[in-house]
């Protein structure tokens, strides 16, 4: 094997070949560093007096199913300027590591098509140590997210586990990617992500999020310039919430067992669009019985639709007549539930309302909660929290299937 070979095909420079083994199946490569080259891995300075060596062996690029090691014997070296006592620093390998940097590389590529465990069981090492090398690219990659283009973004939390273990997550929405991810939820999580935006100057014009106090508290202390788009999905989900309680009551309330029968099952249909209801599972007719046997529920199913329209509108001068009108009714209706929500429509309206401002919502966000609940599913869960931020703040770059 020549020197050449070392450099192009396995990116060692500055090394030569010594001689080759071939041992327990693997292909072991022993090279040397010229006198000439050894440098004080301090300071750098040529001026330095040897002292022993150290034998090193490093992974390397795999011929076929052979494994590849590279054996070096390292100098150790003492600094005449600096008094440091050290091993010289290894070209072809980080510090500290037992593998070359083309073995990083080829571990990264492999970790994009498997699993870690995977990468592992092929390349016939540690889960550990293809998990550290994933994890030191991540870091090196993401751990600083660049905020400077940031204009719009999405904020909601994700629950990652039992005992009310929960991460809130920030989303670019221009670019799909997560920008912050915090500890907990509400306006604590966030406080490590303000102090970063204003270090990189960064304005922000528009943010979406549900109705949660702590995140309005939030975005009118930190960015008071910036309009606050309410999410229409969660006002909807909060509007069949109440539905869905609307109907418990009144089947409770219900004297006749067939007026019980008629409102039983009824849950899901209400809370389909009408054009999502299935004809072969009479789900129209079933759904028919149950709002004429009942006159307020059929008024908080109808109502319901005309919620809906409220975000179909061609400006914002419609949107807000078609809101008072829906308000006016759900007052005059008499029905606390209605009315209760009228008022929180009152309370929102202008966050409502700033959708035909900036037409964004929180559902790109709520696609990528649902990639990080599929990523941890399928690695069985993250043992390491800062690995598993990370990963998701590597998310975007995804265009395989998830694997952890």
């Amino acid at each position: 094997m020549s020197t050449s070979l070392l450099y192009h095909g396995f990116g060692i420079q500055g090394y030569q070949h010594v001689h080759t083994k071939y041992h327990d199946g693997a292909i072991h490569y022993r090279v040397r560093q010229e006198v000439f080259s050894l440098r004080c891995p301090e300071c750098g300075s040529y001026q330095v007096k040897r002292r022993g060596l150290v034998m090193r062996r490093f992974r390397t690029l795999p011929i076929g199913s052979k494994p590849v090691w590279i054996e070096l014997a390292v100098q150790r070296v003492l600094c005449l300027l600096c008094g440091v006592l050290r091993q010289v620093k290894v070209n072809f390998a980080a510090w500290r590591r037992s593998y070359t940097r083309a073995f990083e590389r080829y571990a990264l590529e492999l970790s994009r098509h498997m699993t870690i465990k995977d990468a592992a069981r092929h390349l016939g090492m540690s889960w550990d140590v293809i998990k550290d090398i994933q994890k030191r690219s991540l870091k090196r990659r993401f751990a600083r997210p660049k905020l400077h283009q940031l204009k719009q973004i999405a904020i909601d939390e994700i629950s990652i586990g039992k005992g009310h273990r929960y991460l809130t997550i920030v989303l670019d929405l221009k670019s799909g990617a997560v920008v912050f991810v915090g500890e907990g939820k509400g306006a604590e999580a966030l406080e490590p992500f303000w102090p970063r935006l204003r270090r990189q100057k960064v304005h922000i014009e528009a943010v979406a999020t549900d109705l949660s106090p702590a995140y309005i508290s939030a975005v009118l202390t930190h960015l008071p310039n910036a309009v606050h788009v309410f999410d229409h999905f969660h006002i909807i989900k909060l509007y069949n919430e109440g539905l869905s309680g609307l109907r418990r009551q009144l089947y409770h309330e219900a004297t006749h067992v067939m007026d019980q029968k008629v409102l039983k099952g009824t849950r899901w249909l209400l809370l389909k669009n009408p054009e999502n209801l299935d004809p072969n599972r009479r789900e129209t007719e079933r759904l028919a019985a149950a709002l004429q046997l009942n006159q307020p529920l059929a008024l908080a199913y109808y109502l319901k639709e005309d919620l809906r329209q409220l975000w179909l509108q061609e400006d914002k001068t419609t949107a807000a007549a078609i809101l008072q009108d829906w308000v006016d009714r759900a007052t005059a209706s008499g029905i606390p539930m209605l009315i209760k929500f009228a008022k929180t429509m009152c309370l929102y309206r202008r966050g409502i309302l700033a959708y035909y401002d900036y037409p964004i919502s929180t559902g790109p966000l709520e696609g990528t909660n649902n990639k990080i609940k599929t990523m941890k599913r399928q690695a069985y869960g993250f043992r390491d929290q800062e690995f598993f931020k990370l990963k998701i703040l590597a998310l975007h770059e995804t265009r395989y299937a998830l694997v952890g």
